[in-house]
């Protein structure tokens, strides 16, 4: 068995909460990642091999270039740094040398656009591990995601002998804005697993409570839209200019009145308009960041198809040219019941944990992408949330969480892998 204490977890969470990396940026957490998987002699894999750069969604070379920078900044191998190919995250494969299941398990280690409270009360102000990034912030329990996917490393290393299969511990990037697992999904990394795992901490429950089968995971695409017109002076001939703005804004205003689908729950919401060059300046530029959700895909997809379809009909009445791009997306998912009745045996066996079969999760996570590719390829798939307390809600800059939960989910992931290898 694994010495694993709280101790280390905490360490480990602690190390990365003080360097927060945004998705596509985080060179130094792959790095810190990579290089304690490798001290236990793991098969690593980085770069093209486990991200695929057609589908890094929403991804911006300044992004990359600062956390290169960062990265250098730390002394981060070079040699490395070339393997990655300025793609971040990686996937550790821990092979038992027996005929057996392959197993995946997905931690995700990027943090949010968040600048952290310097509140005295603050755990991670009082405790002095901050923090070091202005304006990102891990306040949504990715830290602790990490030291969990480390310690499940460290036991599986220290239980070969007893092992059957093997066991894949996928350390994806981006998840914020549901970015980065369609990526890592589209390498084929999964595609001969059998069995996958996700958990997140906190969330929907709190410490003690585990839910074993949340549902209502909404799919959700996230959209930019980009419109270019023509300048002109707004007083002396404003025939002559195309306006940009006027078409983002009818198409903000056709946007938010899309019908609601009747078969399920439907979303829409206009989060970003920039637009224009001053006061007297007919605008020639607009740029909407929108999102969608739906309760299915066939809903998420309605959506989607209509703010497009509308998007390109302002652009056409106002003569503008329009690009989109997407940005982000999730799907639905339901577990399956063999890995539900799985977790709940697990469960089962610590008398301080308590199971909560079902609870809706109300949002989106992009785990769900890799989830899904793996029942599509006839595997088995599941996402469990484990309660921890927390100081407020996810995304806050007081955000902290309860630290014990680290040690209760590396707990179920090493019974749910004692139960199936």
């Amino acid at each position: 068995m694994s010495n694993i204490t709280l101790e280390q977890l905490t360490q480990w969470r602690r190390e990365f909460h003080q360097y927060p990396e945004i998705g596509w940026s985080e060179f130094l957490t792959t790095a810190k990642i990579v290089e304690e998987l490798r001290r236990l002699n793991l098969d690593v894999k980085v770069g093209p091999q486990v991200i695929n750069p057609e589908y890094a969604f929403g991804r911006q070379q300044k992004v990359v270039d600062k956390g290169l920078a960062v990265a250098r900044k730390h002394k981060v191998d070079e040699n490395l740094l070339a393997e990655m190919q300025e793609l971040t995250g990686c996937v550790a494969i821990f092979d038992s040398g027996k005929a057996g299941p392959t197993i995946a398990l997905r931690f995700d280690i990027d943090c949010v656009g968040v600048t952290e409270s310097t509140d005295e009360t603050h755990r991670p102000k009082n405790d002095s591990f901050s923090s070091c990034h202005p304006g990102e912030m891990h306040a949504c329990g990715h830290d602790g995601h990490i030291a969990i996917g480390l310690a499940v490393a460290h036991w599986l290393v220290a239980n070969k002998e007893s092992l059957s299969g093997k066991v894949k511990l996928l350390f994806q990037p981006a998840e914020e804005g549901v970015r980065g697992a369609r990526a890592m999904a589209e390498s084929g990394i999964v595609d001969d697993v059998d069995y996958f795992l996700g958990a997140h901490l906190g969330f929907i429950a709190n410490s003690g409570e585990i839910v074993i089968n949340p549902t209502h995971f909404l799919c959700t695409t996230k959209l930019d839209f980009r419109f270019k017109g023509a300048p002109s002076h707004a007083g002396a001939e404003p025939e002559l200019g195309r306006n940009a703005l006027a078409g983002a804004c009818h198409a903000t205003t056709q946007m938010l009145g899309i019908s609601r689908h009747g078969k399920g729950m439907s979303r829409i919401n206009v989060g970003v308009l920039n637009a224009g060059e001053g006061r007297n300046v007919t605008p020639s530029y607009a740029q909407m960041q929108i999102e969608v959700r739906g309760e299915n895909e066939e809903i998420n997809r309605f959506m989607s198809e209509n703010a497009i379809r509308m998007a390109e009909g302002s652009a056409h009445s106002f003569q503008l040219e329009m690009e989109s791009e997407v940005m982000g997306e999730a799907v639905d998912l339901t577990n399956d019941q063999e890995l539900i009745d799985t977790l709940a045996s697990v469960v089962g066996q610590h008398a301080e944990l308590t199971a909560v079969a079902t609870r809706p999760f109300g949002g989106s996570e992009d785990a769900t992408i890799l989830a899904k590719r793996v029942q599509r390829h006839g595997g088995k798939s599941l996402y469990f949330v484990v309660g921890a307390d927390r100081t407020a809600g996810h995304h806050q800059a007081n955000f902290d969480f309860d630290e014990k939960q680290m040690l209760t989910a590396y707990q179920l992931y090493t019974g749910c892998l004692v139960s199936l290898m």
